[in-house]
């Protein structure tokens, strides 16, 4: 799953509606901190036209993951790769739930 997707099946969920300074605010870090997250590829906010960064409620809720794996001693690196395991560990409950197809 690529960063900054939560996988949630709402696509009210995903909409990119706060701006960079209410985003930082929601999850009580600084707009720096959430450009170098975005430039070490923790989470890829949506952009309007006139490039804009516009984070979605699960932007948010990663924002949230991202400040708490810090906060638990983590560096940049560990907190990529717990995501990423994270993410990954989503995707394969998604699936197990996914009833296969039957052939018949």
């Amino acid at each position: 799953m690529a960063a900054g997707e939560s996988g949630s099946d709402s696509g009210e969920d995903a909409r990119g509606v706060y701006g960079i300074t209410v985003a930082a605010e929601l999850v009580g870090t600084g707009v720096q901190n959430l450009r170098l997250y975005e430039r070490r590829g923790l989470l890829t906010p949506g952009r309007t036209a006139g490039g804009t960064r516009l984070y979605s409620r699960d932007d948010v809720t990663r924002l949230g993951r991202i400040t708490a794996l810090l906060e638990a001693g983590l560096n940049l690196a560990g907190v990529a790769m717990v995501l990423d395991l994270q993410d990954d560990l989503a995707d394969a409950r998604r699936a197990a739930d996914d009833p296969a197809p039957t052939q018949g």
